[in-house]
């Protein structure tokens, strides 16, 4: 008897230990706050217009992708559509979708593809598109207008904005 309450006692003992080298999993850092978003500036020209669909079609054109240039002002009135032959007609309305997302909410759309492939649908309930190739326009760090692009996959449509977004200085 004084055998089996050992026994016992000492599983106990052991059980007790294996708990407490069990240690609750450590509290994750809190997330860092994104970078503020830049403010809204003037007005893009049509001649800068032009010159981010350029660069945005010689993009396109070098890989050999066909592909609708959507350029809006900072409020996502339309300033330039261009649709290079072949696209699909279906780019035109995402491209401008993605222009007017990127402007309105201030962030490239890459953002919100990328929060809804972690989990977060909100964004998309507030009406933005959260596919890549809608990038912010921007001189002096001020938010003048946004390209949406469309045509390729997500994420070509993603390389050709952002380059054609550097064209502009």
């Amino acid at each position: 008897m004084k055998k089996t309450l050992a026994l016992i006692a000492a599983s106990l003992g052991l059980a007790g230990g294996v708990a407490d080298a069990q240690t609750a999993p450590a509290k994750p850092a809190p997330a860092a706050a994104p970078a503020p978003s830049p403010s809204y500036g003037r007005l893009i020209t049509l001649a800068e217009a032009k010159t981010v669909a350029a660069a945005a079609e010689a993009e396109a054109a070098k890989n050999g992708w066909t592909m609708t240039i959507v350029i809006t002002e900072p409020n996502g009135a339309v300033v330039l559509i261009h649709k290079m032959d072949g696209t699909q007609y279906a780019s035109t309305d995402i491209a401008r979708g993605k222009a007017e997302t990127a402007s309105g909410f201030r962030r490239p759309t890459a953002a919100f593809q990328d929060a809804v492939k972690a989990g977060t649908l909100n964004a998309i309930f507030a009406g933005a598109l959260a596919i890549d190739g809608g990038e912010l326009l921007l001189v002096d760090g001020k938010i003048v207008g946004a390209i949406g692009v469309s045509g390729g996959t997500p994420a070509q449509d993603g390389v050709v904005a952002r380059l054609a977004a550097g064209a502009l200085k």
